[in-house]
């Protein structure tokens, strides 16, 4: 059989079709795609978590003037200054540490832009108004969450409590066999409590 013959077989037998194999330039698009897809995500992923902790930042939170006199009882407060030397920042206190509850807490903050805009809290005497319900949200916030932020800092298992006053030696190892939370005892620990008890 010649060679003319062999090549009309061999293409009879596969019904007339020859395969063709793809082309240089088609995969090296589609390389050039995956890459340039790969290298858009990496750098929107690291856009998008440094403008995350970007916002965590204290000096972004009191950007707003609302949170002036926030801040202002908080420089006043055990959390800003201490004989250890521990300094607690907005985020510690108010920003959970993983990735899901932080970009629920972030989705949370809309609430707080809404407020500076309207001016729900800018002067003093509107803040004070306004005082027994912000407590009030934040402390269920945290009661919900077991006071996760601050078990970021303290937790029972590393308290000596040979070091702590009459109260906190009593009252510590009851919390922690009852399963209370931290912020069952602890409010008014950064900012002032609400001066009306009927408010708490």
């Amino acid at each position: 059989m010649s060679g003319q013959d062999r090549q009309a077989h061999d293409g009879a037998a596969h019904g007339g079709r020859r395969h063709k194999r793809p082309s240089t330039g088609t995969w090296k698009s589609k390389l050039v795609l995956v890459m340039v897809g790969l290298a858009m995500g990496i750098f929107g992923m690291a856009g998008f978590v440094t403008a995350i902790e970007w916002t965590n930042r204290t000096e972004f939170c009191i950007s707003c003037h609302s949170m002036k006199q926030n801040y202002a009882e908080y420089k006043e407060s055990i959390h800003y200054q201490n004989r250890s030397g521990a300094h607690a920042q907005c985020a510690d206190c108010h920003v959970p540490k993983e990735l899901g509850p932080k970009l629920v807490r972030k989705v949370m903050a809309v609430n707080d832009i809404i407020a500076e805009i309207k001016g729900t809290i800018d002067t003093p005497e509107k803040l004070e108004a306004m005082r027994p319900v912000l407590a009030e949200r934040v402390w269920k916030y945290m009661a919900d969450s077991d006071s996760r932020e601050c078990r970021t800092c303290h937790s029972f298992e590393s308290m000596n409590l040979a070091k702590q006053g009459t109260a906190g030696r009593l009252k510590h190892p009851e919390a922690a066999m009852e399963g209370k939370t931290c912020i069952n005892c602890h409010k008014g620990v950064a900012h002032k409590i609400p001066s009306s008890k009927d408010d708490l």
